[in-house]
């Protein structure tokens, strides 16, 4: 590749900044396992930690899943009952499966934060005791046990943080150790990455971190007016976890929580393409084409953790994914991204602070497929073959 494109994916990170997007922003491309491109633009440095968002969901728990599941201690068959009896997710019968391809039934957000910072204030408090944060966690887990369906268990898909909560304690019980214990020894020490979660008990991190959100807790996204009361609010400095049902959870759990750079989800990204030709890194080839099946129920996009390009208006753009065997990846409300192109053996990892600006900031959502179709063209990949 020649320096030519090189500039102009830069200059496109550049102007993004520039037109006010995002703050700050990092992006990788690797072709056939190698890197063609790694940009910086705005406030970001080639190190800077982003809130890697909704990507934790694959980065983290689909990963985790995928090991436990080599060591035979959860499956997609696993009951949630077995971890949470007498809930109304585990009486619904719902699986593991269930849960990674968003079908459990459990509806989308619930703003358990509202309640947490009700009961305890104190949590708002720099100094707030680990002890206090760690039995507010618990709390908001059983919280999310115990909330009701919206529907039936596999009669819809309908995209549910609340399901990855739950998913993220089912394989820390599993386990026996924390999910951040986990992550660490099992996906980010084996591929070589630099993410990790940000507890609120252990604060202050190191290194540059980007930010994304002034006050604790933070404005509703837009959808979501109108769904708590007035709350207490603090400053809040970078480093801590953009999301706030994270946030109360000390900053751990399954739906969100990873700090990380474009090169790390880049790897990850990388580890995917490994792993599905055959790499032992996290598990078996033939487990890693099972979890990257689209639902066999349902249909629709979603593979087990993992979605998948949309016919229309996708946010991989227009060429990733549109051969056999496709793609799969992942968003994170925060600016962030991942694609990995099974067939042309592309990965682009894309990670910003678009929140930043506020999140009715929205022209994120025409940037990622510019952004990913620009990446496929200057390449010249656009014909698979290539």
């Amino acid at each position: 590749m020649s320096t030519a494109p090189v500039a102009h994916l830069q200059a496109v990170l550049d102007e993004a900044v520039g037109f006010g997007l995002f703050p700050a922003a990092q992006a990788v491309v690797l072709h056939r396992g190698i890197q063609v491109f790694g940009g910086v633009a705005g406030a970001a440095t080639g190190d800077m930690r982003f809130d890697l968002a909704s990507v934790t969901k694959v980065l983290c728990t689909t990963a985790l899943f995928l090991r436990l599941w080599t060591e035979g201690k959860a499956g997609p068959e696993t009951q949630v009952a077995r971890f949470f009896p007498g809930t109304p997710v585990g009486e619904a019968g719902v699986t593991v499966a269930d849960l990674l391809y968003h079908r459990s039934g459990l509806p989308p957000f619930v703003p358990f934060f509202a309640q947490a910072l009700t009961s305890t204030p104190e949590l708002l408090d720099p100094a707030c005791p680990p002890a206090t944060r760690a039995r507010v966690r618990e709390a908001v887990v059983q919280a999310a046990a115990r909330t009701p369906l919206a529907a039936p268990a596999r009669t819809r898909t309908a995209y549910s943080d609340v399901g990855f909560i739950l998913l993220g304690e089912i394989l820390s019980r599993a386990a026996g150790k924390p999910l951040d214990f986990l992550f660490n020894q099992y996906i980010a020490e084996p591929l070589g990455l630099g993410a990790r979660f940000h507890r609120l008990s252990e604060l202050p991190t190191d290194g540059p971190v980007a930010p994304s959100g002034s006050t604790r807790p933070r404005e509703p996204a837009p959808g979501q007016e109108q769904m708590w009361g007035e709350l207490p609010t603090r400053p809040s400095p970078p480093g801590e976890v953009d999301d706030d049902n994270a946030w109360v959870m000390d900053g751990v759990s399954g739906h969100a929580g990873l700090f990380g750079t474009a090169v790390d989800m880049a790897r990850f990204g990388q580890a995917v393409l490994d792993g599905c030709a055959g790499s032992p890194a996290i598990a078996p080839g033939p487990l890693w084409h099972r979890l990257l099946t689209v639902d066999p129920i349902l249909a629709g996009t979603r593979c087990m953790g993992f979605d998948s390009p949309s016919v229309e208006n996708s946010s991989a753009g227009h060429f990733i994914g549109n051969t056999p065997p496709g793609a799969v990846g992942h968003l994170g409300f925060t600016g962030t991204s991942l694609w990995v192109d099974l067939r042309r053996a592309l990965v682009v990892a894309l990670v910003t602070n678009r929140v930043a600006h506020g999140r009715k900031e929205l022209r994120i959502r025409d940037f990622r497929p510019f952004f990913h179709d620009l990446v496929v063209e200057v390449l010249g990949i656009a014909d698979p073959k290539n």
